[in-house]
């Protein structure tokens, strides 16, 4: 089954979070000065786009991107489809056999233009973070902004999650994408000194009965 890509284009007119840093990139050293190479350089927000969000972008004293096991953001995934919700908990999970499942992510159609950064989003309550972990899942991945409301200042959602141990992948692209079981590979850059990190994240269609590898 060949990969599928989840992730957001990053280029000058990517939805940025209001008041953060926008992407743009140049060319930093032109061949015409080089004699042999173009030499580009970027500039981004660490949660800009298809993301994943360390410990220490909530927490003074938590975790930063380079400390995060990368097997985390490798392997099987779930995928399942909890559209038109206002908040999404724990009861919402209710009728999805989740047995077994280690890397969740909701397809929750709440941002359908990423073109334009959304005012409004489904928000995750804790509740579900508290399933989350007694299911034993360790990642959430989902095809918004953020686990929490635009406007949030507690983070509770965040906060909620990492108490339970679940790490966290923003910004998927998953209008083509059905439910089902897939491998997932997202990995972050490794940031010594990061709160986030951009990955491009790709998806595999597994069968019924194939071996996740």
């Amino acid at each position: 089954m060949t990969w599928i890509d989840v992730s957001q284009p990053l280029h000058a007119d990517v939805a940025t979070w209001p008041g953060d840093t926008k992407f743009s990139y140049d060319i930093a050293w032109p061949m015409a000065e080089s004699g042999s190479v173009n030499v580009g350089k970027m500039t981004l927000s660490l949660h800009l786009g298809t993301h994943i969000d360390a410990p220490f972008h909530f927490d003074d004293h938590g975790k930063r991107v380079i400390d995060l096991d990368p097997s985390v953001y490798i392997g099987p995934a779930r995928v399942i489809h909890l559209p038109h919700k206002a908040k999404i908990e724990a009861s919402d999970l209710d009728g999805h056999d989740l047995t077994g499942v280690e890397r969740l992510i909701l397809k929750t159609d709440g941002w359908p233009d990423k073109r334009v950064f959304p005012e409004t989003i489904p928000e995750l309550k804790p509740s579900l973070a508290d399933r989350l972990g007694e299911l034993g899942i360790f990642l959430i991945g989902l095809d918004l902004p953020s686990v929490d409301a635009i406007d949030s200042k507690e983070m509770d959602a965040h906060h909620a999650l990492a108490r339970n141990g679940v790490h966290i992948l923003e910004g998927l692209v998953l209008d083509n994408i059905l439910p089902g079981d897939y491998d997932l590979n997202a990995v972050p850059l490794p940031l010594v000194e990061g709160d986030g990190s951009p990955v491009r994240a790709l998806l595999r269609r597994v069968k019924s009965g194939e071996n996740h590898e």
